[in-house]
C-alpha cells in the first residue's frame, strides 16, 4: 500500500484550519484584490514598493510610494496609514521585511502576495521612465479572454 505524502501529517481540525486561514487574510492581500481596489477607488491603504531605486526605475505600480526597506522610519508615512507592501515577487521576502518594519513602527500592514512579478504577469499597468504601459497577461497566471476574471 502506498502512503500518502499529503496525508502523512493529518489535516487540522476544521475550526483550527478556519482560524489559520482567516489569520492569513489579516496579513496578506493578492495582486488582483489590490488592483481592484485601486481601479475602483476603494483604496484606504498606501501601496509601498520596498525595492531599490534601480528596481523602481525599471518599473513599478502606478500610484505606489517608493520607500526602500532601509528608509522605513517613524514618520515615513502619515500616522494611522494602512500599508500594503510589495517587492519583486514570491521568491523575494523584501515585502515581508518591509511589512515587519512598518508593523514594528505601529502601522497596520499587509503584504501583497506575488509582488511586482505577478502584478506585471497579470497584465496590470506598470510605470517606468517612459510612462505607463500594460503587458499581455501571462496565460499561466491570469485569465486572458476579454472580460474574464479569475473568480477566486
Amino acid at each position: 500500500m502506498t502512503v500518502s505524502k499529503v496525508l502523512r501529517t493529518p489535516p487540522a481540525d476544521p475550526a483550527v484550519a478556519a482560524a489559520h486561514f482567516h489569520r492569513r487574510f489579516t496579513f496578506e492581500a493578492d495582486v488582483a484584490d489590490v488592483h481592484a481596489d485601486i481601479e475602483s477607488g476603494a483604496g484606504g491603504f498606501v501601496l509601498v514598493d520596498s525595492r531599490s531605486a534601480e528596481a523602481w526605475a525599471q518599473g513599478h505600480i502606478p500610484g505606489a510610494v517608493h520607500l526602500p526597506t532601509d528608509d522605513i522610519v517613524a514618520g515615513a508615512l502619515p500616522a494611522g496609514s494602512v500599508v500594503v507592501t510589495y517587492c519583486w515577487g514570491p521568491g523575494c521576502n523584501g515585502a515581508t521585511r518591509a511589512a515587519y518594519a512598518f508593523a514594528s513602527l505601529g502601522y497596520q500592514v499587509k503584504e501583497m502576495l506575488g509582488g511586482f512579478e505577478y502584478w506585471s504577469r497579470e497584465g496590470f499597468a506598470v510605470e517606468d521612465v517612459d510612462g505607463v504601459r500594460r503587458g499581455a497577461p501571462d496565460p499561466l497566471t491570469a485569465p486572458v479572454a476579454a472580460g474574464a476574471v479569475c473568480g477566486c
